[in-house]
Formats: C-alpha cells, sequence, structure tokens
C-alpha cells in the first residue's frame, strides 16, 4: 500500500503532465484556427470578435452629427460621458439646452 506522501508525489506528477497536455492541445487548437482563418479567408467581424458590418457607422469612422451648437459655434451631439464647459455653464446661468438645439436650417 503506497503511503501518503508517495501518494501526494503520484498526484502532484499526474498534475503536472495534464498541465502540459492542456498547453498542447490549446496550442494545437490555435493552430487548427489559424489554418482554417486562413483557408477561409475569415475576418475577425466573421467570427464575430469586431463590430463592423452594414449598420455600424462608427466602426467606419462617421462622426455622429451635432445636436447642439454654442454660442462660438461649438457642436456636441449629446451623448454619454461628460457635457462640454459650454454647456455646463449655460446651464449654471439658467439657460436651456433646447435653446442651443441644431435646427434643420441652422
Amino acid at each position: 500500500m503506497a503511503t501518503y506522501l508517495e501518494l501526494k508525489q503520484q498526484a502532484e506528477k499526474l498534475l503536472a503532465e495534464a498541465e502540459r497536455m492542456r498547453e498542447q492541445e490549446i496550442a494545437d487548437a490555435i493552430a487548427d484556427i489559424k489554418s482554417k482563418i486562413e483557408l477561409y479567408g475569415l475576418t475577425a467581424v466573421d467570427l464575430g470578435l469586431s463590430r463592423g458590418g452594414p449598420g455600424n457607422s462608427r466602426s467606419r469612422g462617421a462622426k455622429p452629427s451635432a445636436k447642439y451648437r454654442g454660442p462660438n459655434g461649438e457642436t456636441w451631439g449629446g451623448g454619454r460621458g461628460r457635457k462640454p464647459q459650454w454647456v455646463t455653464q449655460a446651464l449654471k446661468e439658467g439657460r436651456s439646452l433646447e435653446e442651443f438645439a441644431v435646427k434643420n436650417g441652422r
């Protein structure tokens, strides 16, 4: 019958061997995936790893349209994040954001 230390040593050897096998299987999987990507000419978008394609104007570098225009011609889209200084100042002065809304003809 094996002792505790012998069993512990066997377990450590098995864990080390399992880790080596895992690393080898990962390397094999990566090589297989890379060869299929090259064979079929796949892109990150095809694989769902990147945002792109029709309807995603941000990925093509398009700027969002301005919804507000400041007193000195500054523009702001009204999106998330910090408001521009000119917006913050105007609101502190009691002005309404609607005053700065971009009209179709403006």
